[in-house]
This record gives C-alpha cells, sequence and structure tokens, in this order.
C-alpha cells in the first residue's frame, strides 16, 4: 500500500502522536530511525512500520505502509526525515533490580536521554521516574537514547510513596558539601541513587529519603555538571568499583 496524501485518514492519527495527551490515551508511540526501528523490532514492541517509497522492509510479520517524501515529511518530527518511521507499544515496566537511579523532575529531553543510554552502558537494572518528570515518550527523549531505551526496565512512580515502600536499598543523594568522593565509598549491592531537577536539584520531598550523600571530585572552577552529565559519571564510578 502506498500512501500519497497528508490527508489520508491513517496519517491524521500518525501526526497525533506528537502530543502527550494522545500517546496516553492510546499507549503508542512513534519512533524514526532505522536503528530504533530495529530495537523496537527485536524487543517486539514496532506495531507498525511507515517506510518511504523506494526502501526496504525488512520487518516481517509487521504491518507496513509506503509512503511518498510529502507523506512521510508530514509525520515526521524531523526537519531531515529517515525512511523509517514505526508506531510501538509503550513499554511496560517490570520488577526493580538492585542498581536503581530515580530521577526527580528532570525536565531536559537530552538528560533524560542520555541518562537512558548510561544505565544501559553501566550496568543499572532499573530508572524510576517522578510524575513530574519530561515525558518518556517525548520525540526528543527517545532519539537521543540512541534504541537504549528498549534495553532497560523504566518505571514511572509518585516518588515519596514509591521511596516510603522501598526495603533494603541504600539511598543515596547527591551532595558537594555533606557527601563524600563516590570514588572512595564503597557502595552496596542494592542502591538506589537519586538525580535532581536541574535547577533545584532534589526536593525536600524526595531528600527526607536520603540515608546517604556523594559528590562528584572535580576542579573548584567548574561548580556544578547538568544533570545527565552526573548520573553518567556516577554510573559509570559504580560500574568500575
Amino acid at each position: 500500500m502506498l500512501i500519497t496524501s497528508v490527508s489520508n485518514d491513517k496519517i491524521k492519527e500518525l501526526v497525533k502522536l506528537k502530543d502527550k495527551k494522545y500517546r496516553d490515551l492510546n499507549d503508542l508511540f512513534f519512533i524514526e530511525g532505522k536503528d530504533l526501528c530495529d530495537e523496537a523490532y527485536k524487543n517486539g514492541l514496532l506495531r507498525e512500520i511507515y517506510i518511504l517509497d523506494g526502501y526496504d522492509n525488512i520487518y516481517d510479520g509487521i504491518p507496513v505502509c509506503y509512503v511518498s517524501d510529502e507523506v512521510m515529511k508530514k509525520i515526521s518530527d524531523m526537519a531531515s526525515f529517515s525512511p523509517y518511521y514505526g508506531v510501538c507499544s509503550k513499554m511496560t515496566s517490570h520488577e526493580m533490580g538492585n542498581r536503581v537511579i530515580v530521577l526527580d523532575d528532570i525536565q531536559d529531553p537530552g538528560n533524560l536521554g542520555t541518562i537512558i543510554r548510561s544505565a544501559v552502558a553501566f550496568g543499572f537494572d532499573t530508572i524510576v521516574l517522578g510524575l513530574e518528570c519530561v515525558d518518556l515518550y517525548n520525540p526528543k527523549v527517545i532519539r537521543s537514547t540512541k534504541g537504549m531505551i528498549f534495553n532497560v526496565n523504566i518505571m514511572t512512580e509518585h516518588l515519596t510513596s514509591f521511596l516510603k515502600d522501598v526495603d533494603d536499598y541504600v539511598i543515596y543523594g547527591t551532595d558537594v558539601k555533606d557527601g563524600v568522593d563516590i570514588k572512595s565509598e564503597n557502595i552496596p549491592t542494592k542502591v538506589i541513587f537519586i538525580i535532581g531537577n536541574e535547577g533545584r536539584g532534589i526536593s525536600n520531598e524526595v531528600r527526607e529519603f536520603c540515608q546517604k550523600y556523594i559528590y562528584i571530585g572535580m576542579r573548584p572552577e567548574c561548580e556544578s555538571l547538568n544533570a545527565g552529565v552526573s548520573a553518567s559519571i556516577i554510573m559509570y564510578e559504580v560500574f568500575n568499583k
């Protein structure tokens, strides 16, 4: 099937997936690019594939539509669009692993994407998003994960309720003044690291659950790092202990 009209009903429905409310209503989200489509397909989440006319379909068993340049430009969220556009089911979370990153009101899509990639790279099992975090299925988040969003357990929780019910984990916050250098800390097997908002850090309500504090040693000329970089360094240091 080749779709050439941007007024096609199917295309109109696809465009709605750019809206968070519509993604939530249908438990669907979209991805762009062959690498992302490959990862979604491998993880059983790819539901439909839209391919620019002239390119090959390599996704057996997935409903496919071929579309014209004009249609792909309409449905794409990028200025320079990919020839592959996929519709996916939202992921389901599962039981928490031993190494967990909790995100308290992270707002920047790039930071969330970086944290997801680093969690996969450095062996963290689970990412827990607070209710006020940037939408996990924001197209900018999806792109910045480079497909790693499909390879880590991600949960969305009311953080104070979630942390209140956590057992057998040591919960770390970050604090330059009252913390210890993460390089010198003996990290337990079951651990949670809380990463705060880009502007205000960890909220007072969430801070009450921190049992210990760590910091990242750096030159005094630089007072702080952004949330994505900080989380990545913490996970790297834990990975290498």
